[in-house]
């Protein structure tokens, strides 16, 4: 078994999303390890002294096994081809990448792929999305993961869920990829960018 991992974003001394984060470790280590009592990852991470944004990288099993710190550098995203993979499964954030990694691989000319899953978009290799119909953001109700970053954005009622497949696209304008450490917005292009 490989481990579980959290990315936890760390910026001017503060943990940013930590509930969301222990709240899906706990139902990681519960649902997949059948561990009943919880962790809390403030306990294990030491935030004071990182006023950058900060990547924590937290490995886990049973318990936790590492913490490892790096400085973030954002990676630009402008251009997406969509990729189907139908037994795509990342349900649980661990270290295992590799299906991810050779999806990322066929990519081609773009920056990234957009994953699609039995008919339904899903997510990039390292992002959630959401698209703009003039009127909300709305992302895939069955992503690959489910990040941190959107589950605070649904809880606020700033995104919505729906199925998207590839020939509702037509209906959206902008795309947005945000994860734990990329910001609602920080990165955005027209869906003209999303290549078939």
């Amino acid at each position: 078994m490989f481990p579980f991992i959290e990315t936890i974003r760390i910026e001017d001394g503060r943990i940013h999303n930590l509930s969301y984060h222990n709240k899906r470790m706990n139902e990681t280590r519960r649902e997949v390890l059948l561990q009943a009592g919880g962790l809390d990852l403030a306990d294990y991470i030491q935030p004071d002294t990182f006023r950058e944004r900060t990547k924590c990288r937290v490995e886990y099993v049973d318990d936790i096994l590492k913490v490892e710190y790096a400085a973030y550098h954002l990676r630009p995203v402008s251009s997406l081809r969509l990729v189907v993979c139908d037994d795509a499964d990342y349900s649980y954030k661990s270290t295992d990448r590799e299906l991810l990694d050779r999806l990322f691989a066929l990519r081609k000319t773009q920056d990234d792929v957009l994953i699609v899953r039995k008919g339904l978009l899903t997510d990039t290799s390292i992002c959630n999305v959401a698209l703009w119909d003039g009127a909300q953001w709305v992302t895939p109700a069955m992503p690959l993961l489910v990040g941190t970053k959107r589950a605070s954005l649904l809880d606020r009622g700033e995104i919505v869920r729906e199925d998207i497949r590839p020939d509702d696209l037509a209906r959206y304008s902008r795309i947005r990829l945000f994860n734990a450490m990329i910001e609602f917005g920080e990165i955005e292009f027209s869906v003209d960018k999303i290549v078939l």
